[in-house]
């Protein structure tokens, strides 16, 4: 998600620099429900451009009599220009015909939603889906699309979607619409009404103090830990994080810190946590996308989910410890390595000799 907020910025940014439109601070958004860039101070008008043309020389544009050859005659066809406004000017090479003509800078306005759905095209998204009957490719369905120019909404249909002034707040907490008056609101009115954090760092700094607060309830010397992959993915999956704290059986601290702390991150996002010493602890923080009446619910659950993962990580180390790791080298002779350089067994044999 960050790489395509990022990505989505850089693309608008790089479409309004083509188009040399000036612009301020371009600032941009992601939650899971939201991807928005918002620019300020954008210029209205880009600045008229002097197209500069140079011609034939002077005796190769005018015959004996002075009037217009066929290479003159190219010169005023191809800039639109009549016998009256042709003129001589000195080059490095003498005397020849020359016209600048004034191109008009483009309109912002007219321009955008183009630099949109261009910038959108170039996303790097591995793999795209279309949903419904609609025929439109992105990353996820999209449901609304706001595209504002101050106060004026700037029609378009983007990704088939008819473009207008209202976003949507928190799936749970605001599933209603919100009208954005102009685009420096966005920001501040989903937060203030719409319960969604838009911004994604202020979101993953608020996530990673919730969680290291939550770890210090725990005991003295108790911290979370936070790896910076998964803190990126959290952030991806909330919108009103809400770090809670949960615990899990003794009975599994039998099995080796690392496989627990790998089912824990891998596959339920939940930062593990641990003592002054390192040692794992019976308890785990993760985020909730949502403000509950009820937390005891939300964390009772989630205890009940990680019971099973933690179970699978034991059975299979308790399973495999029923064979040494001795006792397993015969079958790497039936693993080919390589055609030419022999079994994973002789490789392994090298590589402890070398060792």
């Amino acid at each position: 998600l960050r790489s395509l907020m990022e990505a989505f910025a850089e693309n608008i940014a790089k479409g309004l620099k083509e188009k040399q439109l000036a612009h301020g601070v371009v600032n941009c958004y992601a939650s899971p429900r939201r991807l928005a860039v918002q620019i300020d101070r954008l210029q209205l008008q880009a600045p008229d451009k002097a197209i500069e043309t140079w011609g034939p020389p002077e005796k190769v544009a005018f015959d004996d009599d002075g009037s217009p050859t066929r290479a003159a005659q190219a010169f005023m066809k191809k800039n639109a220009i009549t016998v009256d406004q042709l003129e001589l000017r000195d080059s490095p090479k003498g005397k020849r015909l020359y016209h600048c003509a004034q191109n008009p800078g483009v309109c912002a306005a007219s321009i955008m939603p183009a630099i949109v759905i261009e910038a959108l095209e170039k996303l790097p998204i591995p793999k795209r889906m279309h949903w419904g009957d609609q025929r439109e490719l992105f990353v996820r369905p999209v449901h609304w699309v706001v595209l504002l120019l101050g106060e004026q909404l700037l029609p378009a249909t983007i990704l088939g979607i008819e473009s207008a002034t209202l976003s949507r707040g928190h799936r749970f907490h605001h599933p209603d619409f919100l009208t954005i008056p102009r685009p420096s609101d966005y920001a501040p009115l989903l937060y203030q009404k719409g319960r969604v954090m838009a911004d994604f760092d202020e979101r993953r700094e608020r996530i990673k103090q919730q969680v290291e607060t939550c770890a210090q309830t725990l005991g003295e010397g108790v911290r979370a830990v936070v790896d910076e992959s998964l803190l990126d993915e959290v952030t991806a999956l909330v919108e009103w994080p809400v770090a809670l704290s949960g615990r899990f059986d003794q009975r599994f601290l039998d099995v080796p810190a690392e496989a627990l702390m790998s089912s824990m991150t891998g596959h339920q996002k939940y930062f593990p946590v641990v003592n002054a010493k390192g040692d794992l602890l019976p308890n785990f923080i993760f985020v909730s996308n949502l403000e509950s009446t009820d937390p005891e619910q939300v964390i009772s659950g989630n205890e009940r989910v990680i019971r099973p993962r933690l179970a699978d990580a034991a059975f299979f180390f308790e399973t495999d410890k029923k064979q040494s790791l001795d006792s397993r080298l015969g079958k790497l002779v039936a693993i080919v390595f390589q055609s030419k350089l022999g079994s994973v067994g002789d490789k392994s044999r090298r590589v402890a000799k070398l060792s």
